[in-house]
């Protein structure tokens, strides 16, 4: 029984993620994502208090889905730390992150940060633990650099995935899923190799 809950709540959780992709924050409505899981609109209201808290529920699940990606990553890599960092950075430019369907479920969703409390909260939290992840694997590789030196080499480089990932996916003519590797890997060593 709680399996097909799970099931059911995480159908919702999916529709919703297509309908920001494909509507953006303005055209998801309760008949769009139920049309989309093939539910009734009741089914909203059994799983979650209301439309808000779904999106929210969906913006966390996304994060969560994009960082069992890096942590894959972070796996295959080794124990290396450098290649464990890289790993863990480069992810985001090898699908299933890389993907525009995925650019535009995030459009949706930072679009709502700015004016409602529970997207803001729980953004500031799915970044925290990106950039705290990150520090992590800094650290790592430059156990002798400062807690503001690793801070700011974590926000330095989350900041140039964030813009060539958002490039990417925007227009991939501009430059190639391999060249944005390349310059994070250069980044990488700008940052850990000053810290």
């Amino acid at each position: 029984m709680r399996e097909a809950a799970d099931v059911r709540r995480q159908s919702l959780i999916d529709a919703t993620a297509r309908c920001l992709a494909e509507r953006g924050a303005t055209g998801t409505s309760v008949r769009a994502i139920c049309a989309r899981a093939g539910v009734s609109s009741g089914l909203i209201t059994h799983y979650f208090d209301g439309i808000d808290a779904l999106i929210v529920a969906t913006y966390r699940d996304v994060g969560r889905r994009v960082a069992e990606a890096s942590a894959r990553a972070v796996a295959a890599a080794g124990r290396d730390p450098r290649k464990r960092l890289e790993a863990y950075v480069l992810a985001n430019f090898v699908p299933p992150v890389l993907d525009p369907d995925l650019l535009a479920t995030w459009v949706a969703f930072w679009s709502l940060i700015k004016g409602r409390a529970d997207m803001a909260q729980a953004h500031a939290e799915l970044y925290a633990d990106y950039r705290a992840e990150m520090a992590k694997l800094i650290s790592a590789c430059a156990p002798h650099g400062s807690a503001e030196q690793v801070r700011l080499a974590a926000i330095g480089i989350a900041a140039l995935v964030d813009g060539l990932w958002l490039e990417l996916c925007l227009d991939p003519t501009t430059f190639s899923a391999e060249e944005a590797r390349s310059m994070t890997r250069q980044w990488i060593g700008h940052w850990v190799d000053g810290v």
